[in-house]
Parts: C-alpha cells; structure tokens; sequence
C-alpha cells in the first residue's frame, strides 16, 4: 500500500489535464460555467486549507521543540519538530511525539539518577498544552477561517466526522466541510436571485 500510492499519485498527476478535459466533456454544455467555476473557488479553498496546516504544522514544531529545550531534554529540537510535522496525521502523530518524547525523557533523567516524575511532568505539560494550543486556537484560526469556517464549525466538524467514520473522518473532516461550505453559498446565492425569493410570478 505505501509502494502503490505513491505511484498511482505520480500517474493521476501525469494524466491529471487529460482527465480533467474527459471529465469536462461529460459535464453537459449549459452547466459547464458554473461548474468550471465551483472547481477553482474548490482549488482556491484547498491551497488555503493546506497553507494554513502547514503553518499549523510549523509553529507546533517550533513549540514542543522549545518546550521539550526549556525542560532540560537532550533530543528536544528532534523530538519537537517531528511532532509539529506528524500532527498532520490526527491522533497518531501527536501519540507518536509524545512517546518518543516521554521515552527520550526517562532514558535522559534516570541515567542522571532522577525519578521518572520529572520526564512525566514535562511532557504532560509541554504535550497537555500544545494540544490545547492546537484544538482551541490553531486549527481554527488558521485553517477554518482560511476556508471558510467558524471555529465552533470546525470544532463540530472535527467531532461529526470523527463520530461517524474514526480517524479517517478527521482526515477528511475540514477539506469536505469546506467544500460542502461552498455548495451551500452557491445554492443561497441562487436562491437569493431566484424568482420565488424576489416574489417574481
């Protein structure tokens, strides 16, 4: 699975303008503007979805690096910046960093002759925080107000998709509430212009 989708991506990117051109010839002629325009606001919506995790990604990085050095831990800068990196990966990347970073702590402190609390301590803190950072302020802010989406909206979404498909639900959680977000201006827009809401017979 991890050989096959790479490879399948390289070869949907090489013939990427050849299916959109296939698809384009199914869609029939009359809806074709609107639907070549709800594709790029879609494109647009994307990119900004993904600049902001990759700022998200960034500052994260940068925070449990600084977390992990205030608390006197050798591997701080490693450990931090491959947590800010794989929070990308819901649930996993942030297990992920906080294990290597409470057993990075335990073999640094108890060859010293310290008690395991201290390592415990900083990662609870350090980790504690940054999910807080993360969940209540980050991801709304700078992903969910670039798409489009209220921070409570992204909240709910997180939890909804969550609830309904696990782990792959909050992979796709923000990309399809935007889209989704999309849709529903477009169809009031529409409505908004309509005869039945201008009281035209």
């Amino acid at each position: 699975f991890v050989v096959l989708v790479p490879v399948l991506v390289f070869y949907f990117l090489l013939d990427w303008q050849r299916l959109v051109k296939g698809f384009d010839a199914l869609i029939p002629v009359p809806w074709r503007p609107a639907m070549n325009d709800f594709m790029d606001e879609a494109n647009d919506v994307m990119g900004h979805y993904l600049r902001g995790q990759i700022l998200v990604m960034f500052i994260l990085a940068v925070y449990y690096s600084l977390g992990l050095w205030l608390f006197g831990f050798n591997l701080a800068w490693p450990i931090g910046v491959f947590t800010g990196l794989a929070v990308f990966i819901p649930y996993i990347g942030f297990g992920l960093g906080l294990i290597l970073a409470f057993l990075s702590g335990v073999l640094q402190f108890t060859a010293g002759g310290e008690s395991v609390g201290w390592p415990l301590l900083a990662v609870a803190v350090v980790y504690g925080s940054g999910q807080l950072l993360e969940s209540i302020f980050l991801t709304p802010k700078l992903v969910g107000e670039r798409i489009g989406l209220h921070p409570v909206g992204v909240i709910f979404a997180l939890m909804i998709f969550a609830y309904w498909m696990g782990f792959i639900g909050v992979l796709i959680a923000l990309p399809l509430s935007a889209l989704a977000m999309i849709a529903v201006r477009r169809a009031f827009r529409r409505y908004q212009r309509s005869a039945l809401f201008l009281g035209q017979s």
